[in-house]
């Protein structure tokens, strides 16, 4: 079926508590929602929260790309998922996080008009427990052990850790944590590039004792031809998640690197199309995989999760986001049980939709 046109809406939400990485800290997020429509009047949504520091996009130039990238889709095919990326693509270069949006909402329009739930439209029929982490920002020692031990106190027993500071005061955070939730919770840290090659090496072997699952994206990017060196020297594993975009980079991580764990993020990667192509790879080499995001709404973490009906391979769930908002937009999508378990509907497509009385508010154009 045809695309007829897309209905772009841009808002800004605000967050209970200002999240804060080592990258600094966001007080709300800001979003893009594109509702793509076909020429049978089927509808599928898609959204981006664009990161400055992650994808070098925000919504300026999110925006200024969305009449060219809108257009060199319409009147294609929705269910030709490569093609239209590939068109995308030819527009410009990268700018990824915008071409998830359009991507995402292809990919819900495609399976709604299959009359699928998007697990099924892709081929899965697993059926598992999905379980969330929860993360502690960054902060003061004592501070984020009270987070921790506030989360353990709401049954959260994956807990994810932003560290990225000065190693010493990151292994005593760490410290303070474990002592605060005990031995039940499963750690987790992420350092989202904050330490040096040897910083990293103090602060894993500092925080092995604590009984630390994984660390996601320990030193810069730049520097991930230096993974393979760095896990040599520490016994936690080292996730790669900033430095892991395309299949190209997951091949390299995998077979250079020898990398066995990989974090996908759609608005990252550039949405479903390209995050397949890594899957690939991970199936490939047995890498294990994280599904995780940005600050994004429901949209992002109901797709993360029927990825994950797919995939065996997708292991970890850190799909908390949703919770950091003062209020949620969406109607229906992924719910959270009291065990922080999530269970998907059983509708077409993803399953969800915005609220009239939230998109009357927002900043709107059409297209096509």
């Amino acid at each position: 079926m045809q695309i007829k046109s897309f209905h772009i809406y841009q808002a800004k939400i605000q967050l209970k508590t200002p999240f804060v990485t080592s990258l600094g800290p966001e007080p709300f997020s800001e979003h893009i929602f594109i509702k793509v429509t076909l020429e049978n009047g089927v509808i599928g949504w898609g959204e981006c929260a664009p990161s400055n520091t992650i994808n070098g996009e925000n919504i300026a130039t999110a925006m200024a790309l969305v009449p060219s990238l809108a257009g060199s889709l319409i009147g294609k095919d929705v269910g030709a998922h490569q093609d239209n990326f590939q068109a995308m693509d030819k527009v410009i270069f990268g700018h990824y996080s915008i071409k998830s949006a359009f991507d995402l909402a292809c990919y819900d329009a495609a399976s709604r008009q299959n009359n699928l739930p998007l697990y099924r439209y892709l081929g899965g029929r697993l059926k598992r427990e999905m379980l969330t982490d929860y993360t502690v920002s960054l902060a003061t020692v004592e501070a984020m052990a009270n987070q921790a031990k506030d989360l353990y106190q709401q049954g959260f027993r994956k807990i994810k850790v932003k560290l990225g500071g000065e190693p010493e005061l990151d292994v005593r955070r760490i410290k303070a944590i474990r002592t605060a939730v005990g031995n039940e919770v499963e750690l987790r840290v992420d350092a989202n590039q904050g330490w040096s090659f040897e910083g990293a090496v103090t602060a894993l072997n500092g925080m092995s004792q604590y009984d630390v699952v994984y660390c996601e994206e320990p030193i810069n990017r730049k520097l991930a031809y230096r993974l393979k060196a760095l896990q040599s020297q520490v016994p936690i594993a080292i996730m790669a998640d900033e430095s892991v975009v395309d299949h190209h980079d997951a091949h390299h991580l995998a077979s250079v690197q020898n990398i066995k764990f990989f974090n996908l993020k759609i608005g990252k990667s550039g949405g479903i199309t390209p995050i397949l192509k890594i899957i690939e790879v991970a199936e490939k080499f047995d890498i294990s995989m994280q599904v995780g995001g940005f600050i994004e709404t429901k949209i992002v973490f109901t797709a993360n999760c029927h990825l994950a009906l797919c995939k065996p391979n997708i292991r970890f769930f850190d799909c908390d986001s949703p919770l950091f908002h003062n209020s949620m937009p969406t109607i229906g999508g992924m719910e959270y049980h009291e065990d922080w378990t999530i269970e998907l509907p059983s509708a077409p497509g993803l399953g969800i939709d915005l609220n009239e009385d939230f998109l009357v508010k927002c900043q709107q154009i059409q297209i096509g």
